[in-house]
């Protein structure tokens, strides 16, 4: 097997246990002085690029795992981060506040930083928690012309540049093998994240952390969908108490359920 050249891509989202709220103007999610992480599936990647690492799980070994994110310049925190747990350098993208890549965009720019890195391997987790759009990956792989496999659960490493993956679907579990290169997105049953120690996060200030525009790679933010309004979902009414079997009944009969 080659040695494994993987490129984690990380982003930075509003941490998933902070309740979003919609902003005065309707015209997105509020952000400002609101607490920021790394998104949870990406967190998983991270691990699991590591975990092959150190646990020595793939034949060739692993040479470089690299970090990206795309973002303002706060999102180089959660590129510290993915060091902190055991990436061995990481890529700013610079892109303003507010002036989020939509998923074909960020495909196109994680294209060409595969091709840049020599990376053959890419671990991404499946989707973010903030648009959950779920299609960077699979967009990523068209693009590249690689293998792909979504939702993993488990990675096992086999004889050559074999790589299978199993995921959970409805009713149990498929598994597909595939050769590398390769696109992975990764799901919540992979693995459990560690915490970034602190020796760790200490060292991960001395490694390397470049910093990129969109044009460095060839690229602009081009605009393909336009949000026409946000709003916060109806809220729910409350429900009712009823005596017996009966009373259910005609409770259902006079909401027109029965």
């Amino acid at each position: 097997m080659s040695a494994l050249r993987i490129l984690v891509p990380v982003k930075r989202v509003i941490d998933y246990a902070v309740k979003p709220r919609v902003n005065k103007a309707q015209t997105a999610v509020e952000t400002a002085g609101v607490k920021h992480s790394m998104n949870p599936f990406d967190e998983l990647s991270v691990e699991e690029s590591v975990r092959i690492r150190e646990k020595k799980r793939a034949p060739g070994g692993v040479e470089d795992i690299c970090a990206i994110s795309a973002g303002p310049a706060k999102a180089q925190d959660i590129l510290r981060t993915a060091m902190a747990m055991g990436a061995d350098r990481a890529i700013h993208v610079d892109v303003k506040e507010g002036d989020d890549l939509e998923p074909l965009a960020v495909a196109k720019l994680l294209k060409k930083a595969a091709e840049e890195q020599k990376s053959n391997l890419v671990i991404l987790g499946k989707q973010s928690i903030d648009d959950d759009a779920n299609q960077t990956g699979q967009m990523l792989a068209g693009l590249l012309g690689w293998p792909q496999a979504t939702q993993a659960s488990k990675i096992e490493f086999g004889e050559g540049d074999s790589v299978s993956v199993t995921k959970e679907v409805d009713g149990g579990v498929e598994t597909i093998r595939a050769k590398l290169p390769m696109i992975i997105t990764t799901d919540l049953r992979l693995n459990e994240p560690r915490y970034a120690s602190l020796p760790n996060i200490m060292k991960a200030k001395k490694k390397k952390l470049d910093k990129k525009t969109l044009k460095d790679f060839g690229l602009e933010n081009e605009k393909r969908l336009k949000v026409l309004k946000v709003s916060e979902p109806t809220p729910r009414q409350g429900g009712g108490k009823v005596e017996d079997v009966d009373g259910l009944i005609g409770k259902l009969k006079e909401l027109g359920a029965l």
